[in-house]
């Protein structure tokens, strides 16, 4: 069912593209140092300055700190570490603003409990530029965050590519693992997906930006991501993915793309949502992650225990009987993210048919 799923998704922005103006695959410049900042504006200092380098192990940005700082959406609740709340970063993935992502979903409902304060990054290009660039606003970002709520650890969730950027910026900024207390990662990718060639194909060059690229399965980035441990996770790590995935496969046992191990043994829940429910006929596609009542209940459990969610705490027979997260509305996510997806696809401006070089101190 995915790969039929994938192929109409190809075929409908292929479609889209016929009534529109023509948009060319030309090839990938990195020149993220002058890209402008969002219209954010973030003016309180960290303790401590995070730019150039918060630790002299961090690689460097190519992005400037205006930029990175001005992705940051911090709502006017934010408390900056002045009460109890835990902060937490929440990671868009590829195609897909935060505003359509979070804003109306999670962050509403982690804005409403007594634990998490949330702030959520839109970031520019919608992440479907170098993976490698996006990585550097969420390293910021994690980074800006704890420095603004008074050294405060903080949660990050992500989803799908929103997990790659977030173990991507722990390998190689190692500074935000240290103020990170949990990493909930929805619909990751962490292994690519088989099924990027649907999407991004000689045939359908119009379609294909770095990021796409660079999600593939054995694509440079991958192999440099999961080389020398980056495999295994580097904060207590709850992930969340299903089986019926119609953008990331495989997503089925231990050679699910989401599956992390835990060589640095500071704690990994896989989920597979599926296996939790004990339905293997039960369909939650991609976008369901973001409204799911059981990834609901392990975003929260995670938020409110030391270590990664546990399954075991939670009424697993009631989230996995309801539609979606009380409050949310699951077929306006599915419909919001569709649209905006492939609007944002289409629109981009950053076509490429060549994977960008992995960046020098990632080799």
């Amino acid at each position: 069912m995915a790969s039929i799923k994938s192929f109409f998704i190809t075929i409908f922005l292929a479609s889209r593209l016929a009534s529109s103006s023509p948009v060319m695959a030309v090839p990938h410049r990195r020149n993220a140092n002058v890209v402008t900042a969002t219209n954010e504006t973030n003016t309180v200092e960290p303790s401590v300055p995070v730019f150039p380098r918060k630790a002299s192990t961090d690689a460097p940005y190519s992005v400037n700190e205006e930029a990175l700082r001005g992705a940051i959406h911090i709502p006017s609740t934010f408390e900056y570490g002045s009460g109890s709340k835990t902060p937490v970063v929440l990671v868009p993935g590829t195609a897909v603003s935060s505003d359509i992502t979070w804003a109306n979903g999670f962050a509403k409902l982690l804005g409403q409990t007594d634990y998490a304060d949330p702030v959520w990054l839109n970031i520019p290009g919608d992440s479907l530029g170098d993976i490698q660039i996006t990585a550097e606003y969420v390293a910021y970002a994690i980074n800006y965050i704890a420095g603004v709520s008074k050294d405060k650890k903080l949660g990050v969730v992500s989803w799908s590519q929103g997990g790659i950027n977030t173990q991507w910026a722990f390998k190689y900024w190692p500074s935000t693992v240290e103020v990170v207390t949990d990493l909930i990662a929805l619909a990751a990718d962490f292994n690519g997906t088989v099924l990027a060639p649907l999407i991004c194909s000689p045939l359908t060059g119009f379609l294909c930006t770095p990021a796409i690229i660079q999600q593939e399965n054995g694509s440079n980035l991958i192999t440099a991501l999961r080389s020398n441990g980056g495999d295994s996770a580097f904060v207590p790590t709850t992930t969340f993915y299903s089986d019926s995935d119609e953008i990331v496969q495989p997503q089925n046992g231990t050679s699910a793309s989401a599956y992390l191990l835990d060589g640095r043994s500071v704690g990994v829940t896989n989920n597979q949502v599926q296996t939790v429910c004990g339905d293997k006929n039960m369909v939650v596609l991609h976008e369901g992650a973001l409204y799911n009542a059981l990834a609901w209940g392990l975003i929260q459990d995670a938020l409110t225990h030391d270590g990664p969610g546990q399954v075991s705490r939670l009424d697993v027979a009631s989230l996995c009987n309801q539609e979606s997260a009380p409050g949310i509305d699951g077929l306006a996510v599915e419909a919001a993210v569709a649209v905006s997806a492939s609007t944002n696809i289409l629109e981009s401006e950053d076509k490429t048919l060549e994977e960008p070089a992995v960046a020098s101190y990632a080799l």
